[in-house]
């Protein structure tokens, strides 16, 4: 694939945007602690930043497809930077909750324009195949990131305070901003579909959503909720561990390794694979769910750490499989001219469920069998979407609305 560097920049992207909340799951109990919250509302540190970030998507996917994408990922970056440093200046504070939140909240907004920014880019900048390894090695840097970030933040506060954690922020913003002047100051993507008018771009946006909605909203689902599990479980994993079995520090870090490595091996390799051929992905996305489904029935039979760990690396394992295809099939579903607002509706639903999922989680935590149930009633929410999109894509495929994978 060319421009690999440029794909690499691109990755930097989901990167930080799941450092904004998986490098503090291992650490939450000490944040916890050093902002003196109560339990119950500790599931809130990691839903301040996702929150507002899940509000703020979709305007910024329309502001992208208006004024460029690059532009809007820029503005994005410097309001991360700035809600870092409000971040690590909070501990300072008699009084740090109002400071950390609210620095948590812009962090939030800025990392609306990187992942579903960084989608859309790639999909302007890359066709057929190279599309299909480019969004493929976006989540694969999201798996990444996930592996590395609970390792990253247990390790950072052996030898640091939980707020000097938040300095990696600003680091990674600079390397991108750096990266993005140089590989794309050349590029004319910043020169926008504005000709038609607003009237006629809200008239465009209304024409794919009336022509493929029934198709993109259960995928919009899939992803959400895939990833409601995901951060979920991770969120109660945490506590599971340092409450129930006393592993703490890196080691507790460690042991996220095992299902967010799986989920990123099988990005990997199902990237590699998928390429333009739309029945394999759908084939993909069929056995991902059932990854899925399986291991979290088994759940609420056997709830042992290591069945625990077993089943949700599968669980996760299969999650991979299932993200990358979503990506390329929405990618390509669109023109350029609406692709940024369609792609940050489906970063919209990633990010709900990444936000809702430690707030539920944290609530359902206090009855683990019941959690379990929950948990494997969600999975079969999926199976019943994916039995709706069988139906639906033979009319969309006989109305030639494809996916434009070639």
């Amino acid at each position: 694939m060319k421009n690999k560097r440029l794909v690499t920049v691109l990755g930097m992207l989901p990167i930080l945007m799941v450092l904004g909340n998986s490098m503090l799951i291992p650490i939450l109990p000490s944040i916890e602690e050093a902002l003196q919250l109560k339990e119950k509302w500790s599931g809130w540190i990691l839903s301040s930043f996702t929150i507002p970030a899940a509000i703020c998507i979709p305007f910024v996917g329309f502001l992208s497809d208006r004024f460029g994408r690059n532009r809007i990922i820029q503005f994005s970056l410097w309001l991360i930077l700035l809600g870092s440093v409000m971040c690590v200046s909070s501990a300072w504070m008699e009084n740090p909750v109002p400071l950390f939140m609210a620095g948590r909240g812009i962090q939030g907004m800025g990392a609306a324009g990187t992942t579903p920014l960084a989608m859309a880019l790639a999909g302007d900048l890359f066709v057929g195949e190279e599309r299909t390894e480019a969004l493929a090695a976006l989540e694969v840097f999201n798996g990444i990131g996930k592996v590395i970030a609970p390792v990253i933040g247990a390790a950072l506060t052996i030898y640091l305070s939980w707020n000097h954690a938040f300095w990696i922020f600003p680091l990674l913003c600079v390397l991108i901003l750096v990266g993005l002047h140089h590989h794309l100051k050349d590029r004319n993507m910043d020169v926008q579909r504005r000709q038609n008018g607003l009237k006629n771009y809200v008239k465009h946006i209304g024409v794919v959503f009336t022509s493929k909605g029934l198709l993109l909203l259960p995928l919009y689902a899939i992803g959400g909720i895939g990833l409601f599990l995901l951060f979920g479980i991770l969120f109660f994993l945490s506590y599971h561990i340092e409450n129930t079995f006393h592993i703490d520090g890196f080691f507790k870090g460690f042991s996220f390794m095992f299902p967010l490595g799986a989920m990123t091996v099988s990005s990997i390799w199902c990237g590699r694979r998928v390429k333009t051929d739309e029945e394999r992905g759908w084939c993909y996305i069929k056995w991902g769910i059932g990854m899925m489904t399986v291991p979290l029935g088994t759940l609420t039979f056997f709830h042992s750490l290591d069945i625990l760990l077993l089943c949700i690396t599968i669980c996760f394992g299969g999650l991979g499989l299932i993200l990358p295809v979503l990506n390329t099939f929405i990618t390509s579903s669109v023109s350029e001219r609406e692709r940024g607002f369609v792609v940050s509706m489906y970063g919209a639903f990633r990010f709900l469920g990444v936000a809702l999922g430690p707030i539920f989680y944290s609530i359902w935590k206090g009855d683990v069998n019941s959690m379990y149930i929950i948990s494997f009633i969600f999975s079969l929410v999926n199976v019943l979407l994916l039995l709706v999109i069988s139906f639906r894509r033979k009319k969309v495929s006989a109305d030639g609305l494809g996916w434009s994978l070639k």
